[in-house]
Formats: structure tokens, C-alpha cells, sequence
């Protein structure tokens, strides 16, 4: 029997054998989001707190799990056809929280953690993009969907919309390797358009000043689609076994491939530019079976939340056994 059949088989036990909270099912859509994160801001354990405007206006948030002094920061949704990875972090969110609460252990690992290291969130980077990938341009003014309109290459269907609101592929707009990305095109679009400097989006800026603020141990950033993990960008040698050590870890527990990129591999991206900023591990986590150009199916939630359910765990406990409080880089 394959590997992947084996898995397959034991995630399936372990989705009825296994106490968990209810998975989400609606759409996050912003508005429920932030409905969801002003009940959360009651609990003891969270802390909720906006780090910034997307270009639109709508608020970038934060979420803090327990008071532990090192931090951990996870992300998702910074493309606007990605939000299944929002689905992802708020039950992760949750589910934490009620074993914290109940003193319960989570497939053996202890939450006592976050009393150590902090786990941040960072559930949809790119409200924008989200809202018009959902919902379409029609509640917009006029001229605004005649812009977004043109920016779909004459579209009138978002599904594929990855962009921020004016078009900006945030997960190239981190200034590590931004001049040597490839395949941009000359002007705003719904993929791929790097911008005319790095971190000229609000979104992308607000996300690094945050990070820098909090100094995190390790990052991960959730993006659909392929079940497949990138770590490595120019990691420093004294670095890859440490790095490594994690990924590996993380492969074993999703069944996601880890990806090696070529030497020619440009960057651009968040965990480019964390790996090369706070010479700390940075993983971003491909999530869902490969589809092209639109959002996975909810239908794939369950799996994939079975896939990540430890993750969050994984990284802080990573932080608190292998790496120190020092940072080894000075910002960029």
C-alpha cells in the first residue's frame, strides 16, 4: 500500500476518534471575522489587537494566545483566494484556547506551552482581496470596479483575484530579492504585480513593522494550494540542520512535501524576507490539494485541519527547545 493511502487511512480515524471543536464551515468572510475576533478579545488567554489598514480601510489583525515572552507568529490569507488558510488559523485559534481552558492535552503536546511562548496570529493579511475574490466588485463605486474591472484583464469573475485591493500581489512585496522577481506584469493586476517599490502596500508594511515588533522566534504563513512546504531562502549554513529540524518535523505530522527551490529561485515573499532579516526559521505551508487559479473547496477543511491541527504547537515548542531570544541580524 502507498504512503499517501496510509495517511489518507489514518487521517480519517483520527477525524472520529478524535475530540475536537466543531470545524467552521461558513465562508470567513472580514465582517465575520471581526464579529469572531471581538467575541475572542473577551477570553483571558487572547489578546486582539489592529496593526494596521488595508488599502481599503479595513483593519489588519493580531491575535495573541497566552503570555509567554518569546513569540511565534503565524499567517494567513495574503492572497485574496487563499482565505481557506484563514479557516485554518481561527480554528487552530480556538481549539487551543478550550484546551488551555480545560487543562486538556492536544495529540500529547501540552498547552502549557503558550505560557513560555506567545503563539501570534494573523488571520486574513489581505481583507481586500478577500472581500473582492467572495463577493465580486458590485458593491463598489463605480469607477472603482471599472479599475478592478480592467485589472482582471476584462474578468467579470473574481474567483482567481489573489491581489490586494490596487492590485498588488502582496507576497511579492517583501524586500528580500523584490528587484530580481520575474514574471511581473508592467501594472496592476489580480496576480503577480510586484509593485513599484517593496512594502509600498499598506498591507505588507503594516505586517513587517508588526513582525519587527515582536520579534518573532519563527514564522509560518499559510497559502493554498499543493500540500507542499518552502523554507529555504539563502538560509545561512550554520542555519540548515536547525531549520531543517523543523521542517521536517512539520512534513511528518501534515504528509506535505517538502520543497527544495532552484539556485535561481527569486524572492519577494514573507518568508523570504523573514529567513533573511531575523535568521530564524520561516515555513510557508501550501495548503489543500493543487487547484488552479480560484480557492480550494470547504470540502477539503476538514482534511486539511486534521493535516495542520498540531502546527501551531509544533512552532512554539521548536521555539522554546532550539532557538534563543537573541536576534542575530539587524533589520533591514
Amino acid at each position: 500500500m502507498k504512503l499517501t493511502s496510509i495517511f489518507s487511512i489514518f487521517l480519517t480515524i483520527l477525524m472520529f476518534t478524535t475530540p475536537c471543536r466543531a470545524i467552521q464551515t461558513p465562508i470567513y468572510t472580514y465582517e465575520s471575522l471581526t464579529k469572531e475576533l471581538r467575541q475572542l478579545a473577551s477570553k483571558d488567554e487572547i489578546e486582539v489587537k489592529i496593526i494596521g489598514k488595508s488599502e481599503f480601510d479595513r483593519n489588519l489583525y493580531a491575535v495573541k494566545l497566552g503570555h509567554g515572552k518569546k513569540n511565534v507568529l503565524i499567517t494567513g490569507s495574503h492572497h485574496g483566494r487563499e482565505w481557506l488558510s484563514t479557516h485554518i488559523i481561527m480554528n487552530m485559534i480556538h481549539t487551543y484556547v478550550d484546551a488551555y481552558q480545560s487543562k486538556d492535552s492536544l495529540r500529547g503536546h501540552s498547552l502549557n506551552i503558550v505560557d513560555r511562548v506567545s503563539i501570534w496570529f494573523v488571520p486574513m493579511v489581505n481583507p481586500d482581496g478577500v472581500t473582492i475574490q467572495q463577493k465580486g466588485v458590485n458593491e463598489l463605486p463605480y469607477v472603482l470596479q471599472e479599475i478592478l474591472f480592467d485589472m482582471n484583464n476584462g474578468d467579470e469573475n473574481y474567483k482567481r483575484w489573489k491581489a490586494n485591493g490596487l492590485g498588488v500581489d502582496l507576497n511579492r512585496q517583501y524586500p528580500a530579492g523584490w528587484e530580481t522577481i520575474q514574471g511581473s506584469p508592467r501594472n496592476a493586476c489580480y496576480s503577480h504585480y510586484k509593485g513599484k517599490n517593496p512594502l509600498e502596500a499598506k498591507e505588507a508594511r503594516a505586517l513587517a513593522t508588526f513582525t519587527n515588533e515582536i520579534n518573532p522566534m519563527a514564522s509560518l504563513a499559510y497559502h493554498t494550494s499543493g500540500r507542499e512546504i518552502y523554507w529555504y531562502y539563502y538560509n545561512e549554513l550554520d542555519n540548515l540542520e536547525r531549520d531543517l529540524l523543523l521542517v521536517d518535523t512539520i512534513s511528518t505530522v501534515t504528509g506535505y512535501d517538502i520543497a527544495y527551490p532552484p539556485a535561481t529561485a527569486f524572492g519577494g515573499g514573507y518568508t523570504d524576507w523573514f529567513i533573511k532579516t531575523f535568521k530564524k526559521p520561516a515555513l510557508t505551508l501550501e495548503l489543500s490539494y493543487l487547484v488552479e487559479e480560484t480557492n480550494p473547496p470547504l470540502s477539503v477543511l476538514r482534511e486539511e485541519w486534521e493535516r495542520n491541527k498540531e502546527v501551531g504547537l509544533l512552532l512554539a515548542e521548536f521555539a522554546d527547545s532550539y532557538l534563543d531570544e537573541d536576534r542575530e541580524s539587524t533589520n533591514e
